[in-house]
């Protein structure tokens, strides 16, 4: 998906986040990077081949 140089790391990179910001809407909580990751503002995701990633516990106790 990435036409840049270098390139953005791939969906299933471990540093996919280092992707450049293609659109952000705040107002709605997501983003989407150039390699078709959308992100959450719950630190959710939802990969280019429809897998979710859950979001990150934040590490308090419930």
């Amino acid at each position: 998906m990435c036409t840049h140089q270098p390139p953005c790391p791939p969906a299933d990179a471990i540093d996919h986040h280092a992707a450049r910001l293609v659109a952000y809407h705040p107002e709605q909580g997501w983003g989407l990077l150039c390699n078709g990751v959308v992100f959450f503002d719950d630190t959710g995701e939802l990969l280019p081949d429809g897998r979710s990633v859950v979001p990150a516990l934040s590490g308090k106790a419930a």
